[in-house]
């Protein structure tokens, strides 16, 4: 199990945002508490797309933690792939 933030950059005001993912909601959400970023801020809760936009200071504070560093978009790009896969797989044994 894993917490992942990306390398995007993308503008937001003044500042530089990326995506944080996790394996689970419960890593995510554990690691947003660590890093001081407000569960209101969760995106697509309980769904594949399930992340928080979080700003450049809050990411290093989540490597700093132990979050694993992926590129965007390619990286992101698989995690959601098998996010899918696996949202497959268990509906069809449901």
């Amino acid at each position: 199990m894993a917490v992942y933030v990306d390398n995007m950059n993308a503008g937001y005001g003044r500042m530089k945002m990326c995506h944080m993912f996790a394996d689970t909601e419960g890593e995510l959400l554990a690691m947003a508490d660590k890093i001081g970023v407000a569960r209101r801020w969760h995106q697509f809760p309980g769904t594949i797309k399930s992340h928080f936009d979080i700003c450049l200071s809050k990411r290093a504070k989540a490597v700093e933690f132990g979050a694993n560093e992926i590129d965007y978009p390619t990286d992101v790009a698989e995690l959601m792939k098998k996010r899918r896969e696996k949202a497959k797989q268990e509906a069809a044994h449901a």
